[in-house]
């Protein structure tokens, strides 16, 4: 009976989604789009898609992300936005940083993106135009895949910080106290390994076109780089998102090495009181602007 319920509830919302999609003016970019994706099936292999075009996709939107948060640190303005103020970056930093994500793209997860082609046909995933799903569709599959993610990282991601095995592994990516955009993923290859195995969880729940392997690996590149880029910007658009955890959340987790152990959402740590020192920490923050104002 309970199933019956929740199921008519979700075709309700769809339903009604799709009633409201409906008046919605038609998208500009939608031609244009579907000419060059209807191009790339036409002139590639569904195997050169798979993996070269997830490749690409990947890259360009991890450094493409990475722009903004570079480049504020030639902004005066921005640095009053910055968490860790008393902590800029340095070119020796992000150049050494640079180094290590090239070799964990291309010899971790790159052996990896290889096996996008086979995972597609031996769970038949469509890639035709027709077959995609609406944006409606995409947008609450990829936060599916967010939620299962999030579960994912906070209970593998507080094992690695167990003191037996911190100093193998997450202490690499926990070398630079102060986190900016590009750090997101500089990891020790086994904590790449370990930790991304959460990404793949949701796909594999979740996938019936292969656009929402891409939209997914844009969404999680996005919040990722965010929670490492160390400044915390008003009028950030991903603050919308319910429980959304954002940069303060995450950026006190490198300052001191302990809790705020999720990557997307905060419910995971308010559940087992993990976010206990950062709530302490807010209050503090707060009186102080208190009496500095008085």
């Amino acid at each position: 009976m309970a199933m019956n319920d929740s199921v008519n509830i979700l075709n309700s919302a769809y339903l009604a989604v799709e009633y409201i999609d409906s008046f919605l003016p038609d998208n500009p970019l939608q031609q244009p789009f579907k000419n060059a994706w209807n191009y790339m099936l036409d002139n590639y292999t569904k195997f050169q898609i798979a993996t070269w075009g997830s490749l690409i996709v990947h890259e360009v939107s991890y450094f493409l992300l990475c722009v903004p948060g570079f480049v504020f640190q030639f902004i005066p303005y921005m640095q009053k936005y910055k968490i860790q103020q008393d902590k800029p970056e340095t070119w020796e930093k992000q150049w050494k940083c640079f180094k290590t994500l090239l070799f964990n793209h291309f010899f971790i997860q790159l052996p990896l993106i290889c096996g996008t082609y086979y995972f597609t046909e031996y769970f038949n995933i469509p890639y035709e135009w027709e077959e995609m799903p609406r944006w409606y569709v995409l947008v609450a599959q990829c936060f599916g895949c967010a939620v299962i993610e999030d579960a994912w990282h906070y209970f593998l991601h507080r094992l690695l910080h167990h003191k037996r095995i911190y100093k193998y592994i997450h202490k690499v990516h926990h070398e630079f106290v102060s986190p900016f955009g590009m750090q997101a993923e500089y990891a020790h290859p086994l904590e790449t390994l370990i930790l991304g195995t959460g990404f793949f969880i949701g796909i594999v729940v979740f996938c019936n076109h292969v656009i929402l392997l891409w939209a997914w690996v844009i969404c999680r590149l996005m919040e990722t780089i965010d929670v490492h880029s160390g400044y915390d910007v008003p009028l950030n658009p991903l603050h919308l998102v319910p429980f959304y955890a954002g940069a303060r959340f995450h950026d006190f987790h490198h300052m001191n090495f302990i809790g705020n152990y999720a990557s997307t959402f905060t419910w995971w740590d308010r559940i087992f009181g993990t976010d206990s020192q950062f709530i302490a920490y807010k209050e503090k923050e707060k009186k102080q602007q208190l009496i500095m104002k008085k």
